[in-house]
């Protein structure tokens, strides 16, 4: 659970511009403040089923904008490289074609 929450926080950080302004909210509740669906549905005057509803179809479309527009993954490759040029940057002696292949890597995600 703790994967799919910390996946859903990042795509929202991502993609949350193209929400509307209700989903924006569900999701900050419910992922980011740890609100119940029950607290959310109290707060709105909706049901619980409503709440729930919403943000199950809030999850598919933020998946959806992950697959077509690949943000988190060009994030995440982008910390990999970042974190592979400073261990070889450590290195006593440092390989001039290595540094050069991950700046190329780098490159690409854009």
């Amino acid at each position: 659970m703790l994967e799919k929450t910390t996946r859903m926080n990042y795509l929202y950080d991502f993609y949350q511009s193209l929400l509307t302004p209700k989903q924006r909210s569900y999701m900050a509740l419910y992922y980011l403040d740890d609100f119940s669906l029950g607290e959310i549905a109290e707060e709105y005057n909706v049901s619980r089923q409503a709440v729930y509803d919403n943000i199950k179809r809030t999850e598919t479309m933020l998946e959806e904008y992950e697959e077509k527009l690949l943000l988190f993954n060009k994030f995440q490759e982008r910390t990999k490289l970042i974190e592979e040029m400073r261990n070889t940057l450590k290195e006593e002696t440092l390989s001039r074609d290595r540094l050069s292949e991950m700046v190329e890597r780098m490159a690409k995600l854009d």
